[in-house]
């Protein structure tokens, strides 16, 4: 666990360790981009790699103001733990059932399977099989200025990352940026209500190359500021 700076909202952000990591993503490269942002943007990050317990005890801890999470799937590797995830799950649901936010990023969309509610919650899910990126690369991102207040005013923009493409997406979800692939756009970018909570869920940030772009770090500046309903 690494504790950053002191300011004035607490962000705890779950990253992959353990029986959540994976042989492709660098989790503590970017899960110190994440919270050198967040920090930015006037947060204490807790950043942990204990997942189960971590989440299981937002069940009776209610001093996180956003919950973060970048981490991959479980399943991928035979690793489940039905108990555990009955445990996380029980923790993230009444983290968004106190109307507190929830910033997802990337490889997330593959993971938590044993939350039935993840799919309508994030917006979507990776499905095997199904839900794909094209290799590794610059490739370009479709910004759609007019939907919403983080992304008003920025252009297209190119960066180095996975592009996801194909994931299982809920009717209401409205992509804040996209990319193009065989003639359809697919998204990559969104905000979203569950309940009282708001939802961020940026398919983004496979690694530190992703966080260079600058108009990538913007969004998720002003994710943080819209998830906290911050005025900044």
């Amino acid at each position: 666990m690494i504790a950053a700076a002191e300011g004035s909202g607490r962000a705890l952000l779950l990253c992959g360790a353990g029986r959540y990591a994976d042989p492709w993503h660098p989790f503590d490269v970017t899960a110190g981009r994440l919270a050198e942002l967040l920090c930015d943007e006037g947060l204490s990050v807790e950043v942990s790699g204990e997942v189960d317990e971590r989440m299981a005890a937002l069940v009776d801890s209610d001093d996180v103001d956003l919950l973060v999470l970048d981490i991959g799937d479980p399943a991928l590797a035979g690793r489940t733990d039905p108990a555990a995830e009955a445990r996380g799950r029980a923790g993230l649901l009444a983290h968004l059932h106190r109307g507190r936010p929830l910033l997802a990023m990337h490889v997330s969309s593959t993971s938590l399977r044993g939350v039935p509610e993840w799919e309508e919650i994030l917006g979507a899910v990776w499905v095997r099989g199904q839900t794909f990126h094209p290799e590794y690369g610059t490739g370009r991102v479709l910004v759609h200025g007019d939907r919403h207040g983080i992304v008003a005013g920025l252009d297209d923009f190119d960066v180095v990352d996975e592009l996801y493409t194909d994931l299982r997406l809920r009717p209401d979800v409205v992509a804040v940026a996209s990319h193009r692939y065989a003639g359809r756009e697919h998204p990559l970018v969104w905000p979203r209500v569950y309940g009282d909570a708001r939802i961020v869920y940026d398919a983004l940030g496979h690694d530190a190359a992703s966080f260079d772009a600058p108009a990538h770090r913007e969004i998720l500046s002003r994710a943080v500021r819209w998830l906290l309903d911050s005025p900044r």
